[in-house]
């Protein structure tokens, strides 16, 4: 290994390759990822993977977003597989306060150009046969939504950074 780099990443989970990718990819150059034992091994590899996009804050909602789009297309550019799979999200409302702020959200999809739905108790039961509707006030749809395995993308942003030349080193001791 090397004494010095440009930029050192230190964590080899999600955040932490995920940052080395993206540096890489824009085509810097003299950038490592260090880890002290191996990648994913901390708490990503346990993570549940639910990938919903819509947040009260608006840079929030933009870097999920942007995440939905590019976990969409990394297995293709790597060969490593994500795990992506785009399972929508409904999101219920069982009272009226809770109807507003869909509403607002709604109003916020739609200036993200993010596809939300908003559906009434009738058109939930239709969705979902055997959900019990009679104290629902109404729910959100984000078909946009999904899962994925947080180690494999983890993977994949690892084989990506490589790619466009990274290094990463696993077993490293600092101190």
């Amino acid at each position: 290994m090397k004494s010095q780099a440009r930029v050192v990443v230190i964590g080899g989970g999600i955040v932490g390759v995920s940052s080395l990718y993206h540096l890489a990819k824009k085509g810097w150059s003299d950038v490592v990822l260090i880890e002290r034992k191996e990648l994913t091994s901390g708490s990503t590899w346990h993570a549940a993977g639910l990938v919903g996009q819509l947040r009260s804050s608006a840079s929030i909602t933009q870097v999920l977003k942007y995440s939905v789009d590019l976990y969409k297309k990394l297995d293709r550019e790597t060969g490593l597989a994500t795990g992506w799979k785009m399972t929508g999200c409904l999101r219920l409302a069982t009272n009226a306060d809770r109807w507003i702020e869909y509403k607002r959200l709604a109003t916020t999809a739609q200036s993200f150009g993010m596809e939300m739905h908003l559906l009434s108790p009738a058109e939930v039961k239709k969705m979902w046969p055997l959900m019990n509707v009679e104290d629902l006030v109404g729910a959100s749809w984000l078909p946009t939504d999904g899962q994925a395995s947080p180690s494999d993308i983890a993977q994949s942003l690892a084989k990506g950074a490589r790619m466009h030349g990274a290094k990463i080193f696993e077993g490293v001791r600092v101190g």
